[in-house]
C-alpha cells in the first residue's frame, strides 16, 4: 500500500523497510508537531504546502521540497487542496544523508523519481528498491538549494498575531496600525523585528504577503484575486511587486509545469 487516505493513522518508524513511500490527496491538514525516527522528503506535485521548523515557515510549492532530518520536530499544514508525497529513508541504512533541514528545487527527473517510490509497494525487497535510490540520490545532490522560509518572531507580544495571520484570519496590518493594535510604539516593533528576524516590520510583512500570493496562486486563485485577497492597490502593483522578488509575472510563475491541476 502507498496511496492512503487522510484519515489514516500511519506510523512509519513501525514500519520494517529501508525507504517507505506515501502518497495522499488534502484538502486541509495540520500535523501537528511531530518527529520521526525516519528521515523524511516531503513535496506536493500540486497545491502547496507550509512546513513550521523551528521558529521558520517554509512554503512548498510544486517546486520545492524540503528534507526533514530523523529526529527534527517539525508541522505540516494544507490550507487547500493539495497533492501529498512523502519518503521516509531509515537513519540506519543512510548515514551519508543531510542532518539539516533543508529546502531543494525539484526538477522533472527529481519529480518522476519522488512520484515512483511514493507509490511503490512497502514490502518491496531492497534489492528491487536499490537502483532508483541511487539515481534519486544522484539527482538529490545536484539540484540546487533553495528557499521561501520566513523566520518568525518569538516575543510574546508579537507571536500569536503571527500565528493569527498565518491561520488566514487577518493579514500583517501597516506598521502604525499593528503598534497601535498591540499598544507599543513603532520603533520598538522595528526593533523586535531587526533582532529576532533579521528584517525590519515592513520588510518581513512584504516577505509574508509574497509567501502568501504563491500559496494563493498554488490554490487556482488568478493574478486579479490574489492581489485583491493582500490588498493590492491594483493588479499591476501586484505584478511587480511579484516580480522584484521572483524576476518573472505571477502568470508565468503559475503556469502548468509550476501548478498542475488537480
Amino acid at each position: 500500500m502507498a496511496f492512503i487516505s487522510k484519515d489514516s493513522i500511519f506510523n512509519p518508524d513501525v514500519i520494517p523497510a529501508n525507504v517507505i513511500g506515501i502518497a495522499s490527496d488534502f484538502n486541509y491538514h495540520d500535523s501537528g508537531i511531530h518527529q520521526h525516527g525516519k528521515a523524511q522528503l516531503l513535496y506536493a506535485p500540486s497545491g502547496c504546502m507550509t512546513v513550521l521548523t523551528d521558529g521558520r515557515q517554509s512554503l512548498l510549492p510544486p517546486t520545492m521540497a524540503a528534507w526533514i532530518p530523523a529526529g527534527s520536530p517539525h508541522r505540516i499544514i494544507v490550507r487547500n487542496v493539495a497533492a501529498y508525497r512523502s519518503i521516509y529513508f531509515d537513519a540506519a541504512k543512510f548515514q551519508n544523508s543531510p542532518e539539516q533541514i533543508m529546502i531543494l528545487h525539484v526538477n522533472p527527473l527529481l519529480k518522476e523519481l519522488i512520484e515512483r517510490i511514493s507509490f511503490w509497494p512497502w514490502e518491496m525487497p531492497w534489492t528491487s528498491q536499490k537502483n532508483i535510490i541511487s539515481v534519486f540520490w544522484d539527482e538529490f545532490n545536484s539540484v540546487s538549494r533553495e528557499s521561501l522560509t520566513l523566520i518568525e518572531p518569538l516575543d510574546q507580544r508579537i507571536k500569536p498575531h503571527v500565528a493569527h495571520w498565518n491561520l488566514g484570519k487577518s493579514k500583517p496590518p501597516l506598521l502604525k496600525e499593528f503598534a497601535r493594535e498591540i499598544n507599543v510604539t513603532e520603533k520598538t516593533i522595528g526593533r523586535i523585528f531587526i533582532k529576532e528576524t533579521g528584517m525590519s516590520y515592513q520588510d518581513w510583512r512584504q516577505q509574508w504577503r509574497l509567501h502568501k500570493s504563491i500559496e494563493l496562486l498554488a490554490e487556482g486563485r488568478n493574478v486579479g484575486e490574489t492581489a485583491n485577497d493582500l490588498e493590492f492597490s491594483s493588479n499591476s502593483a501586484f505584478i511587480e511587486f511579484f516580480k522584484k522578488y521572483l524576476r518573472e509575472t505571477p502568470s508565468k510563475y503559475r503556469t502548468a509545469e509550476n501548478f498542475p491541476s488537480f
